[in-house]
């Protein structure tokens, strides 16, 4: 017997939520209550008036995100207004903040009821602006690897090439096994049941993903120009929040723009690991600040105020979209 889709969305959000805890854990079982000291120093010494100038380079990536997708969906001829897709994107990163992944979905479904377009081509172009992101994400850490190879360097010498020696090569071998064997087994399924009703709905959603997934090939020169310019300015905005925060802490002050690089290109990831990158986020940042030798309380306490700062700012911008939707579209 299948199980219930709520169950499993429950149990999705409760492992992503135990990694976070987790990671919690690691980063407080071996502080000392002087390092408990200096992590309430560091939040007390904060300049929390720079929240506000961060919070509207916020706003501006998430509507630059909303623009950019707007773009994609007008190249499967519709035309979707501004406000809705706004307020889908954001309903979809509050989703996130329960089941990483589920509120791509939901920004998706929520367009679809409010704009009358098929799923599955909202589907579509939100793989072709994930997979946008994939790539932007990729090039940030070459660009990250080129601006300091020498830190990199000396943090792969020290934690990662020691970390994989350990793992010997029957370890290894049982790896790509069980990557081979998962990959035979999907192969079989496919084969068995392509001529399911399930099997055929799947190819259509598919032929609709991909059509999504070309839109951008399809765009004229004057969209392509507003696509590339709203890519750079959410990725420019990332950044520029990054570099505020460091503002707001002395000990962060001096960090530079390659800093507030790495923690994006880190940070990013920890955000899909646990839902809101809670517990990961703090983590990542505290560990990768020590690469600029700023102490692990001090990083703890700035991957929390930056964490924290994001969390509120999607909840708002979240909340007000959820409630503010079905009053726009009545008015409509």
């Amino acid at each position: 017997m299948a199980m219930p889709k709520a169950l499993k969305n429950v149990l999705k959000f409760f492992v992503f939520l135990s990694i976070g805890l987790l990671m919690i854990w690691l980063a407080l079982k071996d502080m000392t209550p002087k390092d408990y000291q200096d992590v309430k120093t560091a939040f007390l010494s904060g300049n929390y008036w720079l929240i506000i100038p961060a919070f509207i380079i916020g706003i501006g990536s998430h509507l630059s995100r909303a623009l950019r997708w707007r773009i994609l969906i007008e190249t499967q001829g519709f035309k979707p207004g501004v406000l809705n897709t706004f307020f889908a994107v954001m309903v979809g990163y509050l989703v996130n903040m329960g089941v990483p992944r589920l509120g791509e979905i939901a920004r998706c479904g929520v367009l679809a009821n409010y704009e009358k377009i098929p799923a599955d081509k909202l589907i579509g172009t939100m793989i072709a602006e994930r997979a946008l992101d994939l790539c932007c994400l990729m090039l940030v850490f070459l660009i990250c690897f080129l601006l300091q190879i020498d830190i990199v360097l000396a943090f792969l010498n020290a934690e990662v090439w020691p970390n994989m020696a350990k793992m010997n090569g029957s370890k290894l071998l049982i790896v790509l096994a069980i990557a081979l064997v998962a990959i035979a087994v999907l192969i079989f399924l496919f084969k068995r049941f392509a001529a399911s009703r399930a099997a055929i709905k799947l190819r259509a959603l598919l032929r609709g993903v991909l059509e999504g997934v070309l839109s951008i090939g399809k765009m004229d020169k004057k969209k392509l120009f507003w696509f590339i310019i709203h890519t750079l300015c959410i990725w420019a905005q990332y950044l520029a929040m990054l570099y505020v925060g460091f503002l707001c802490l002395p000990a962060t002050r001096e960090l530079g723009f390659t800093a507030a690089l790495t923690v994006l290109a880190l940070g990013s990831i920890a955000m899909i690991v646990s839902p809101g990158g809670i517990g990961v986020y703090p983590y990542l940042v505290q560990k990768t600040l020590l690469l600029y030798n700023i102490a692990l309380p001090i990083g703890w306490a700035f991957g929390w105020i930056i964490w924290g700062a994001q969390t509120l700012l999607i909840c708002l911008l979240g909340l007000m979209s959820f409630i503010w939707l079905p009053i726009h579209n009545k008015k409509a």
